[in-house]
């Protein structure tokens, strides 16, 4: 099969080193020029046919790449959901960092709006201070500005750990946030407990380590490493207990678009699964962008 002169094996525009061997979509600024050059394409003068035959083989690629100059690009909407100790946050780190999505994690999200002093923010702090849950008519409404953001709404978005109930996800449902595919993280809880109870940190870096998977370089890091008050066997177990009854009720809400990963699998496994349903995704999203 002939390929497009355009298209190297990134997708990325270079200069064909023969422009006049084949033929390519690309050669034509947009889908007008291209008709009107099929036109003349078909026309019966010598040697011309052959470069419609190679037109009609040319790779798909340049298809996909030709419709989006007359149609917009359709960007990912994704939520991921794990229990604690699942490894979402370095997932949700890879998944940001190859398809350039704007991560919304609704804890972040409440610091900062917190911290920046927005009517939200300010509403939030009331209840903080008291000690008291931030009602969820709050966070919907602070994660419902962020999607709504410019750059939200360019590149699309990866809500990380949020919905947590039912209520939550109608609320965003009734907003017109719908996405494309709901990933949940799912490890036994032995092995979840495993990880929470031997997490410590390090409170002159932040960064945090495990005693047995992920242990400190030094004994001085060594000495200084703290246990957050709730990574007890006991607390975790009911933490997770919580986890998984929000989850159920989540899920009867996505059921459809549901991908679930084994995420007690080593990391890169566990993205490899990811990224490949993600993949699909967007061969989905352009084989409907050529169809419309």
């Amino acid at each position: 099969m002939a390929s497009c002169p355009y298209l190297n094996s990134s997708m990325m525009l270079s200069k064909p080193k023969h422009p006049t061997a084949s033929f390519c979509p690309l050669d034509f600024p947009n889908s007008q020029h291209l008709s009107s050059s099929l036109s003349f394409i078909a026309s019966p003068i010598g040697g011309v046919k052959s470069v419609s035959r190679r037109c009609r083989q040319t790779n798909q690629r340049c298809s996909l790449i030709l419709a989006s100059m007359d149609n917009p690009k359709k960007p990912l909407k994704i939520m991921i959901s794990g229990a604690p100790a699942s490894g979402k946050g370095t997932q949700c780190e890879l998944i940001t960092s190859k398809y350039d999505l704007v991560h919304v994690a609704a804890g972040d999200l409440l610091r900062a709006e917190v911290a920046a002093g927005s009517e939200n923010g300010k509403q939030a702090k009331e209840y903080m201070e008291k000690g008291q849950l931030v009602p969820d008519k709050i966070v919907v409404m602070m994660v419902k500005d962020r999607l709504s953001q410019p750059d939200s709404n360019e590149k699309g978005w990866l809500l990380d750990g949020y919905p947590r109930s039912s209520s939550q996800a109608t609320a965003l449902q009734a907003f017109g946030f719908q996405p494309d595919l709901f990933i949940l993280l799912e490890v036994p809880e032995e092995i979840l407990v495993d990880r929470v109870v031997g997490r410590r940190l390090d409170p002159v870096t932040g960064r945090i380590y495990h005693l047995t998977y992920s242990p400190p370089e030094t004994e001085e890091i060594a000495a200084r490493l703290t246990q957050r008050f709730d990574d007890t066997e006991e607390r975790v177990k009911l933490r997770l207990q919580t986890h998984n009854q929000n989850v159920e009720s989540v899920l009867s809400l996505f059921e459809d678009i549901t991908v679930k990963v084994d995420g007690s699998l080593p990391k890169e496994d566990v993205f490899a699964k990811i990224d490949s349903a993600l993949s699909n995704l967007i061969e989905q999203k352009n084989t409907t962008m050529l169809a419309t």
